[in-house]
């Protein structure tokens, strides 16, 4: 898993709330189980119309936004079915840090497990970062993992909470797999005892 550390990028505002795994990657395209490939169809039904064809009105498909790797947005973000495709489908378009006044348990758990930073947020912060992202190329976040904050094109600066253990994962890179092969010494003592003692098995 990539680490996380320092992120600058320029916001794209979706002030939607009750966004749920159904709209950030609709269930027509969870057939696959690769983590890549699944960020052209992010927000499908919102990005695109029953032809195929770019809806300009949507935020990422305004030319200020195709690359945006923050995303503020609004109260219960990733709510819906537990789909882990969900966090894979916005990491494949580019997207490493969510900002919502709350997240869905699971989906906000499932952002660690695969390198995103969700921070929650008080509305009144959120409002401000979305007068911010409202302003386009111009306007551009720095959210900086170790020291918890983040600082808009003004200079200014928000603080945020991360469980520590969490923050020490994104920040070193670490997954599930990746902690568990921390411990792959005494993972292979032990494996090395119960062979000795279990010779049979």
């Amino acid at each position: 898993m990539e680490k996380f550390t320092t992120l600058t990028g320029v916001p794209a505002p979706l002030p939607m709330i009750n966004v749920d795994t159904d709209m950030i990657i609709p269930k027509q395209f969870l057939k696959t189980i690769k983590r890549t490939g699944l960020g052209k169809h992010l927000f499908h039904e919102m990005r695109f119309d029953e032809n195929g064809n770019e809806n300009p009105d949507f935020v990422l498909n305004k030319p200020a936004y195709r690359n945006a790797k923050i995303l503020i947005a609004g109260d219960n973000f990733g709510c819906g079915s537990s789909r882990e495709h969900a966090p894979w489908a916005l990491l494949d378009f580019g997207i490493r840090c969510i900002i919502a006044p709350s997240f869905a348990d699971i989906f906000y758990n499932n952002c660690f497990k695969n390198g995103i930073l969700p921070i929650r947020l008080p509305q009144e912060d959120i409002d401000k970062l979305l007068d911010d992202a409202s302003r386009g190329a111009n306007a551009t976040l720095t959210v900086d993992l170790e020291n918890q904050t983040i600082t808009g094109p003004d200079g200014g600066t928000i603080a945020f909470d991360i469980d520590p253990f969490r923050k020490k994962c994104l920040l070193e890179g670490l997954d599930d797999i990746g902690l568990t092969m921390e411990r792959a010494d005494k993972i292979a003592g032990y494996e090395e005892r119960a062979q000795a003692a279990r010779p049979w098995l």
